[in-house]
Parts: C-alpha cells; sequence; structure tokens
C-alpha cells in the first residue's frame, strides 16, 4: 500500500508552572507580554502575526538562545495551566529547522506534558487532488474563511474542541515560488483525551485512522 507523507506541522504542550524550566537556564530569557499591571498585545501581534485574545489571562515570551520566540499561554479555561506553543514546524524556512531544533533539545524535559493541540500538514505541490476533497465533501460541508476552507459536518460548529479539517494555499502563506496546497487535520484537546508527549507514537496511529476515514487518504505521520 502507498502511504502520503505528513508530518507535524504545530504542537502544543502544557502543564503547571511550565516557565520553571526555563528560569535558570541562560539559554532563555522570559518576558512578560500579558500578566498583572502588564499588557502588550502589539508586541504580541507584530511577533507572532495574531491577535492577544481575550481568552488568554496571562501571556508571556520565551526568548532562545537560537533567537527564536516561542509563545506561554495561561487559558481562562484552565488557569493552572500554562501552554507552550510549537508552531511552524513544517514551514520551508530556517525559523521552522530551529523550533524542530529546540524541540528537540527540550523533549526529554517535556515528555510528561500533555499534549493538548496537533496540527497535521499533507502538502501537495499544485492542487490537492479531487477524489480526496470527494471524500471530504460526502459528510462535510465546505466553509470559507479568509484564505481558508474548513470542512465541517453538520453538527459542528464553526469552534470545536474536537478536530478541525481545512485546506488553504501554503505557497502564498509561506511566500514560496513554486505552488503549494496545504490539506490540515488539527486534532484539539477532546480528541487527545491526556495524551502525554512520551506517548505521541500512540496518538499519531490514531491520527491516521481519523484522517483515513476522513479522506480516504492513507498517511504515515512523521513523529518529531
Amino acid at each position: 500500500m502507498r502511504y502520503k507523507r505528513a508530518v507535524i506541522d504545530s504542537l502544543n504542550l502544557s502543564d503547571k508552572h511550565l516557565e520553571a524550566m526555563f528560569i535558570y537556564n541562560e539559554d532563555f530569557i522570559i518576558e512578560a507580554i500579558k500578566s498583572k499591571g502588564k499588557f502588550e498585545p502589539k508586541k504580541w501581534s507584530e511577533t507572532f502575526g495574531k491577535s492577544l485574545k481575550q481568552n488568554i489571562i496571562e501571556a508571556k515570551f520565551i526568548h532562545t538562545y537560537l533567537g527564536l520566540t516561542l509563545p506561554l499561554k495561561t487559558f481562562v479555561v484552565s488557569p493552572l495551566s500554562q501552554t507552550l506553543e510549537f508552531a511552524g514546524l513544517h514551514g520551508y524556512n530556517e525559523r521552522s529547522r530551529l523550533l524542530v531544533q529546540t524541540l528537540r533539545e527540550l523533549k526529554s524535559q517535556l515528555d510528561h506534558t500533555r499534549v493538548t493541540r496537533i496540527d497535521i500538514a499533507i502538502d501537495y505541490e499544485g492542487n490537492i487532488p479531487k477524489h480526496i476533497i470527494k471524500v471530504l465533501s460526502k459528510h462535510r460541508e465546505p466553509f470559507k474563511y479568509g484564505n481558508t476552507t474548513y470542512y465541517k459536518t453538520a453538527k459542528e460548529k464553526k469552534t470545536n474542541q474536537k478536530m478541525d479539517i481545512k485546506i488553504y494555499n501554503k505557497a502564498h502563506k509561506a511566500k514560496l515560488d513554486y505552488p503549494l496546497m496545504r490539506l490540515e487535520f488539527v486534532f484539539k484537546s477532546k480528541y487527545l483525551s491526556k495524551v502525554l508527549l512520551k506517548d505521541l507514537d500512540l496518538a499519531i496511529k490514531k491520527m491516521e485512522k481519523s484522517i483515513k476515514k476522513a479522506t480516504g487518504l492513507s498517511v504515515k505521520i512523521e513523529s518529531v
């Protein structure tokens, strides 16, 4: 059987007091962006290209020795937990390479943190094959928002805590000089259900089955 390559593009890891692992490490600097007495939403949006949402009650930058800046967030729904985000692990640029390096260097310290979100990317040089769109459309309706098309079931609302499926022009987003479309699966906290980073390979097997069910596509997801 032929398999299509799929990769982890984003990974959210959550635990209590995550910032403790960076405080006394000279390779990292912590900068508060939203906390008691401090609020710098412009700096956040300039760094990550997205707004600092109201459901984030505390936000910090983790500056790395490689020159990267990672977001560390505390959400309203889980005020005792911090979430560290590795977004853009497969972005066709130097930042992605450095991001993967950072994640691998920190992995042994992060192995017992909870995985609360995984974005799986499946890229095509050109359009998404018609047979995939056909299978996707059997039980899902396309919903276009900006430059992204989401595929939702009748029961799904615009936001949910289990899974999103979307298609967008990665070449435009990444400023590539060749055509590239991305089929992306976003697996969220209710889908992952207490998966730890050390058990990621077990979650990968489950995600491969979900992708097969939704698209008819057999994939092999590369671990980090």
